[in-house]
């Protein structure tokens, strides 16, 4: 990865829209919803205190997440498509 997030920032990839419904109908672009889950690619190493020590995130590099509709900030590197958001706009951990 060639972009390092800072303080309590996270890049996220996230997992592909549905493409088919419940009930087998192919949907158009237009008409999929925007991801909501997706994977930590690489974590900033957290806010400072006001002592000045790092508070670290709680999330790290390879957590399944899930996040709000329109948190972030899309960003394409290489081809690819992530999300740049603070820690305080995931929702979630999804543990198995």
């Amino acid at each position: 990865m060639k972009i390092q997030p800072l303080d309590d920032r996270v890049v996220v990839a996230p997992e592909d829209a549905e493409t088919v419904s419940a009930g087998g109908i192919v949907l158009p672009d237009s008409a999929k919803e925007k991801p909501q889950q997706g994977k930590v690619v690489v974590a900033g190493p957290g806010t400072l205190d006001d002592d000045g020590k790092r508070c670290p995130l709680s999330v790290k590099k390879g957590d399944k997440v899930v996040f709000g509709k329109y948190s972030g900030s899309d960003i394409e590197i290489d081809g690819k498509k992530y999300k740049i958001m603070r820690e305080r706009d995931i929702l979630a951990k999804i543990v198995s």
